[in-house]
């Protein structure tokens, strides 16, 4: 499951409104719908987002971080490593290794070191 997909199924969820619902409401099918809130479709297109935001009437901080998520949500990816150092193709390699067997305590202090990365090159 991505960020946005589990973040699309917990808002859809909260509001009591079914896939074919809300797929018909923002102009997808339900079948994509469902494959984007289970991981089996990529990051979704900057229309759909917007679709979901207006759906859901969010605004502000919280359409800025579904927008964020929708961002960071590609299932399969690619690292290019090329042209840079060693370590970091050595750690993008043992990264695609272990990522399945990381703890949920050391995901969060991962992502929160990178998130502090990000935020400090903004």
């Amino acid at each position: 499951m991505t960020p946005f997909g589990a973040r699309l199924r917990e808002m859809r969820r909260a509001r009591g409104v079914s896939q074919k619902e809300m797929a018909e409401a923002i102009g997808v099918s339900a079948a994509y719908l469902s494959a984007l809130e289970h991981g089996r479709r990529g990051a979704p297109s900057w229309a759909t987002v917007q679709a979901v935001i207006g759906y859901f009437n969010v605004i502000w901080d919280e359409a800025e971080e579904l927008q964020r998520m929708a961002a960071a949500s590609h299932p399969r990816v690619v690292i290019d490593t090329a042209g840079l150092s060693p370590h970091a193709t050595e750690l993008a390699n043992l990264l695609a290794v272990h990522i399945g067997r990381l703890g949920q305590d050391e995901i969060t202090v991962l992502l929160g070191r990178l998130r502090e990365m990000s935020d400090t090159a903004a």
